[in-house]
């Protein structure tokens, strides 16, 4: 279905309909690989239905424009439709919609997990020039995305289900995971939503969204930008791998690589382990509510189980 609204979408663009489209990835939206004998290769994304409102599409493709033109990452263009649009609404026969939006093509491979410390020493230093842009630059009148905090994120309402829902939940993984959110929402009452501690962020900043080529590193996949704790962007660095044992290393390259750029507090730094379980069961909610995919596939029940391992560790941890 994806793939047909990306093609609906493809004369908006000038696009040849001989154009061939290559699935790129499908998580919340469907990302496609655009070659055009004419125009060259670029990348479309087909947004899912009622996600992101058009005001929200807009306000990250805002963000990203800004970055690029203050030169704080490299992140790949955006590319609007002949008429001017930034969003194009490709409609079915039948009446369904959906947003799309085109980026240039950026050549470029995830990093190797062979030198995974030396990655999220970059990983860091990227976070940190996010973050202090983020500090300062007057959002547009307007400005929509969604907010990453405690009850949108692990509340009964939250952006991708409830964690309870989760694969493999029975009462006593239900009974260690509620003390954890329990405790999680406790440390981040506590920890509070200061302007120097909560803000935009990428809030998907997996090594899977970069894009290595040789010396240059871009970031990819905005899409879940939003409003939230500027530390969540470690949790989401290490979503899927919480429960390695070489995690805290990378905790640690991390941090230097923060540092190498801006301000971390002590207050800050203690707090990580609170944003890598806020993440980890977030993620718990995402793979119940996306079996669809490839990932949450993989995942499977013992994601869960191990989450309860973890969790088991945090609520013993001394802060």
């Amino acid at each position: 279905m994806f793939e047909e609204f990306a093609r609906l979408a493809l004369p908006s663009y000038g696009i040849s309909p001989d154009a061939a489209v290559t699935l790129l990835n499908i998580s919340e939206n469907g990302t496609f690989r655009i070659d055009d004998p004419v125009q060259g290769r670029s990348v479309i994304r087909v947004h899912r239905t009622n996600y992101h409102t058009r005001q929200a599409v807009l306000g990250e493709l805002d963000w990203i424009s800004a970055l690029r033109a203050d030169g704080v990452v490299n992140t790949p263009a955006h590319l609007p439709a002949l008429s001017g649009e930034p969003i194009v609404t490709a409609r079915r026969a039948g009446g369904d919609e959906r947003f799309v939006v085109r980026f240039a093509w950026v050549e470029g491979s995830e990093p190797t997990e062979d030198r995974l410390q030396q990655d999220f020493v970059q990983l860091g230093a990227i976070a940190a020039r996010l973050h202090e842009h983020a500090k300062h630059w007057p959002r547009p009148a307007g400005f929509s995305r969604f907010v990453w905090d405690f009850d949108t994120s692990l509340g009964e309402d939250g952006h991708w289900g409830r964690w309870q829902d989760g694969l493999a939940m029975d009462a006593e993984a239900l009974e260690v995971l509620s003390r954890c959110s329990g405790r999680i929402k406790e440390r981040l009452d506590r920890y509070g939503k200061g302007a120097d501690r909560f803000g935009l962020v990428h809030a998907d900043m997996r090594l899977a969204n970069l894009l290595v080529n040789g010396e240059d590193v871009t970031v990819i996949d905005f899409d879940d930008c939003g409003l939230s704790w500027f530390m969540y962007d470690l949790g989401s660095s290490l979503s899927f791998i919480e429960h390695e044992p070489y995690v805290p290393e990378l905790v640690d390259a991390w941090v230097t690589g923060y540092r190498g750029v801006g301000q971390l507090s002590a207050e800050e730094e203690a707090e990580l382990p609170t944003f890598i379980m806020l993440r980890r069961l977030l993620l718990v909610a995402w793979i119940s509510s996306h079996l669809s995919t490839e990932t949450a596939q993989a995942m499977g029940d013992e994601y869960t189980t191990t989450s309860c391992r973890l969790a088991e560790e945090y609520l013993t941890r001394s802060f």
